[in-house]
């Protein structure tokens, strides 16, 4: 059977089932249908005993008995069948709310069956609904390790389930259809790769847990082999025609900071960093960096620095961060250091008075304005650089493609570009969703900085945690305090910032309180952010807002409200916020006492390490990747369907070095017509992302 013939053709599928499939699961040819994985496997290989069934989650299981008794129950709509179902140890009930009256036909008292299902208990008595049932001399064709297919809840309202799946498969098997094969011979030699068809006969029907090992690794190979190849075409093909400016000279404005200026001696990591981008600018080709850094790394320190290599090289500088609060962060500290050099930077967000906004926008055309700090506002139409040579993106990923991309045009030649994250991502999945950047990570922390001690407290302990507080506030010291919502939620029992507000004004009557949450104007909460990094104000309590940008080295307590509530990288950047002075500081996890085992373990690794990139890790194996991006890059239009970013990472660096050395060899895959025709099917042509980063 051809791959690309019609799945209508297909034994058992027909038009309509055809075009059912097409529109559920985009199932239209034979190759779609094969390429149709299991999401789990059911083992079959063992005949269990009513009576032995005991625990809390049982996996499906395999029964071999009679049924003794069918009838129904319920009215109307509810109406149900229900059988009895004995194997001589003891007796199952078996349901079925869907297919009543053919199963009651189907079911005879004498026969001997073989169900298959996952057993639930009910009312103190165990329970399968809608098992498989097979007769005893059917079932002896079932044996092994059987695959359980996707669904949607359409199918199975049709009547499609897992098991009409895997009969169409096995149909298709039976024919011996023959599927291209695509991974070069030496490819295939060189990393014990199966052949695509016998991949396939053993993805669905594997004999044994090894075979299906090795199916899975050459089909997840397979997968990431494509992705790698259309990510380095990008990144060679932008790196071979997009020249850039060449910065090899280091002047005044570089010397001058660097030993008049610079607040404290850079460590060995941004020592290095600073080499690598350095080297970058030097190349005649656009610079397009990752720098990877943890809250408190000293990653503007290293923009600052690059940026002034730009100027001296007689070009201007932009850099362009997500919120108003951490744009203005950026330009009271970067001006305040910049200043006895005579570094001329300006600030523009939504809120620049139109006065002022006119001013920046005649320095940036005439050259007399050297950096560029907004939000944004950077990428409006009316604003124009003379010479835009370097562009720093802070937590880039807070920004649409598109929007970053819109920085691009403001530049005859290719600016350097430098995207800033202080959410570790683990270096697989870097590679891969940043696969045509180069990345460089900042993995020290300033000399005297004390890591945060993060401990977890339930409402039992709240008393304790306000006693803690109050010590801190009388030794002078500053506490943030974060709650997940603004106001009450009557279908939540999650805390509130305005309850909590009330609460702490109250409680700490002796200290004044600020307060900032997303609704507020800009004006109000650049008034209470004030208010806090001046000192007047010793807490600040917040929502979310304050999780980037926000540095006062004197607050060295961050309260998080319901903390389960929130993702580890989320709480990660949030306990950044605190330990940026030389004081001790203290992150406290506030949560309910009846929270899951999986979320208490997930808030003790919060307590177990201050390593971004281990806390990444894991929230990334917990939660998945997700869509870093906000528009995905380049590399990552379509969905994995066997391989994983977060647990394949030895696979995802196989796959790429395989794909290197091919393109090493042969750039435009013109030896490789059939890598090039499924690279082509499979990442159709699209906007290049690559080229902003």
């Amino acid at each position: 059977m051809a791959p690309d013939a019609d799945v209508k053709f297909i034994k058992g599928i027909g038009p309509a089932r055809a075009e059912l499939i097409g529109r559920e699961l985009g199932i239209r040819t034979v190759s779609d249908l094969l390429r149709h994985y299991p999401s789990g496997y059911a083992d079959r290989s063992r005949i269990y005993r009513i009576a032995d069934l005991s625990g809390s989650d049982l996996p499906a299981v395999q029964l071999k008995g009679r049924f003794v008794s069918a009838s129904l129950a319920g009215e109307g709509a509810k109406t149900r069948l229900v059988a009895a179902f004995s194997d001589g140890t003891g007796v199952i009930e078996v349901v079925w709310f869907r297919q009543i009256k053919q199963m009651r036909q189907a079911l005879s008292p004498d026969t001997t069956y073989v169900i298959f299902g996952k057993p639930t208990e009910y009312n103190r008595h165990w329970q399968i609904a809608h098992p498989e049932i097979d007769t005893e001399s059917a079932a002896a064709d079932k044996t092994g390790l059987r695959g359980i297919y996707p669904l949607t809840d359409k199918l199975r309202n049709r009547g499609v389930t897992s098991r009409t799946i895997a009969t169409w498969i096995s149909n298709v098997l039976a024919a011996r259809p023959c599927l291209e094969e695509v991974i070069p011979d030496n490819v295939l030699a060189g990393y014990g790769l199966m052949a695509i068809n016998d991949a396939i006969r053993a993805i669905h029907r594997p004999e044994n847990m090894a075979e299906l090992e090795r199916a899975r690794f050459r089909l997840k190979f397979e997968e990431l082999f494509f992705l790698e190849i259309n990510i380095l075409i990008y990144s060679r093909t932008r790196s071979r025609s997009l020249l850039g400016h060449r910065f090899g000279r280091v002047g005044r404005f570089f010397n001058d900071f660097y030993t008049q200026c610079l607040p404290f001696e850079l460590t060995g990591a941004q020592k290095r960093v600073i080499r690598e981008i350095r080297a970058d600018m030097n190349t005649g080709r656009q610079m397009n960096r990752l720098l990877q850094g943890d809250v408190g790394s000293g990653k503007t320190l290293v923009a600052l620095l690059t940026m002034l290599i730009a100027l001296d090289n007689g070009s201007q500088a932009c850099l362009m961060a997500p919120t108003e609060i951490l744009a203005t962060q950026h330009f009271q500290s970067i001006s305040e250091l910049v200043a006895p050099i005579g570094v001329n930077v300006k600030l523009l967000t939504g809120s620049t008075p139109r006065r002022e906004r006119e001013e920046i926008h005649r320095q940036l055309a005439d050259g007399s304005l050297h950096i560029l700090i907004g939000t944004h506002a950077v990428i409006e139409d009316s604003v124009r650089f003379s010479r835009l040579g370097f562009v720093v993106i802070d937590e880039q990923h807070r920004f649409g493609v598109a929007q970053r991309a819109r920085l691009w045009s403001k530049a005859a030649v290719a600016p350097h570009v430098l995207v800033m994250t202080a959410t570790p991502i683990p270096r697989t999945l870097a590679m891969t969703v940043y696969g045509d950047l180069d990345v460089s990570v900042i993995d020290e922390l300033p000399p005297g900085r004390k890591p945060v001690q993060t401990v977890l407290r339930y409402d039992a302990q709240r008393q304790r945690v306000y006693d803690g507080i109050h010590a801190q506030l009388l030794q002078g010291r500053q506490v943030y305090i974060v709650y997940p919502l603004i106001d009450e939620n009557e279908k939540s029992d999650m805390r509130s910032l305005e309850e909590g507000y009330e609460f702490i004004a109250h409680l700490f009557k002796d200290f004044k309180v600020a307060c900032v949450h997303g609704r507020m104007k800009p004006a109000d909460k650049d008034r209470q952010m004030t208010r806090f990094v001046s000192g007047e104000a010793r807490i600040l309590v917040a929502t979310t807002v304050i999780e980037v940008g926000v540095n006062v080295p004197n607050a060295s307590v961050m309260v998080i409200e319901n903390a389960e509530r929130f993702g580890l990288s989320q709480l990660h950047q949030l306990r950044g916020r605190v330990g940026r002075g030389a004081d001790q500081s203290y992150c406290i996890l506030m949560s309910r006492e009846s929270i899951s085992a999986n979320t208490r373990k997930r808030l003790e690794i919060m307590t177990s390490t201050t390593d971004g990139f281990i806390v990444a890790e894991a929230d990334l194996k917990l939660r998945g990747p997700g869509d870093l991006e906000g528009t995905m890059q380049s590399g990552l239009p379509i969905e994995l369907k066997m391989a994983s970013l977060v647990s394949d990472g030895q696979i995802v660096e196989a796959a790429r070095r395989a794909a290197s050395a091919l393109l090493d060899a042969d750039p435009d895959l013109e030896r490789h017509p059939a890598i090039r025709a499924r690279r082509e099917a499979l990442y159709p042509a699209a906007c290049d992302w690559s080229r902003i980063s």
